[in-house]
């Protein structure tokens, strides 16, 4: 990516990124680390033409390990309440696609009926 002065790094996160809850604290400071090494690889490599992005995704992610773990998941949370991996994998593709003029990053993704 150096050589050609191109290319996209994402790490993605979650909610503890920005806040911790209680019994994840352990959780909470590796995520946060996280976000802040994502922020330090943008300083030093953004301007050398390399995209850095966070994606936080907060919420439960739609498929067979959450299904598995949690039956009636989706009915417990609703008709689009589970976070659709195609729809992840969308946002992840915009971010690399983005122009440098107008480079996100930091993005944060969530079900429209998280209740803040």
């Amino acid at each position: 990516m150096l050589a050609r002065r191109t290319g996209t790094i994402i790490f993605t996160g979650a909610s503890g990124s920005l806040r911790g809850s209680a019994n994840f604290s352990p959780f909470a400071a590796a995520k946060a680390a996280l976000r802040m090494t994502a922020q330090s690889v943008a300083r030093e490599f953004g301007p050398q033409g390399i995209h850095v992005a966070h994606v936080i995704v907060d919420g439960i992610i739609d498929g067979d390990r959450a299904r598995t773990a949690m039956p009636g998941v989706e009915a417990r949370f609703g008709e689009d309440g589970l976070l659709h991996p195609d729809e992840i994998a969308k946002m992840y593709l915009m971010l690399h696609r983005q122009h440098r003029s107008a480079w996100t990053h930091e993005l944060d993704l969530r079900p429209w009926s998280e209740k803040f």
